[in-house]
């Protein structure tokens, strides 16, 4: 069983910046991709950017050029650095591990942007 643990939320003035991070309790290095979602208040669980074990990335629109996913295999940890944050970026975050044979879910860390 894989544990997947988020860190890093909290509340910020919109313009402000805050680091998520999911620390995976198994290594991470060959994993297929590693994925950060957001779910707000009445809404689905959204894709907000993934990075593969090669490295690459993929991010929503509506976070392009703001946010940043990246993993340090060494500490089994990914991170998701989030700039210019705005009100609209609130919600819970969550991480997911995607492999081959299941997915697995962190519990998510709440994340909300006063105006």
């Amino acid at each position: 069983q894989v544990q997947l643990v988020e860190s890093g939320g909290g509340l910020v003035q919109a313009g402000g910046s805050l680091r998520l991070s999911c620390a995976a309790s198994r290594s991470i290095f060959s994993i297929r991709a590693m994925e950060w979602y957001r779910q707000a208040p009445g809404k689905q669980r959204d894709l907000v950017a993934s990075i593969t074990s090669g490295a690459s990335t993929n991010y929503a629109n509506s976070v392009k050029g703001r946010f940043t996913i990246s993993r340090d295999n060494a500490k089994n940890t990914v991170y998701l650095q989030m700039n210019s944050l705005k009100p609209e970026d609130t919600a819970v975050y969550y991480c997911k591990m995607y492999t081959i044979s299941r997915d697995y879910w962190g519990q998510g860390t709440l994340v909300s942007v006063s105006s």
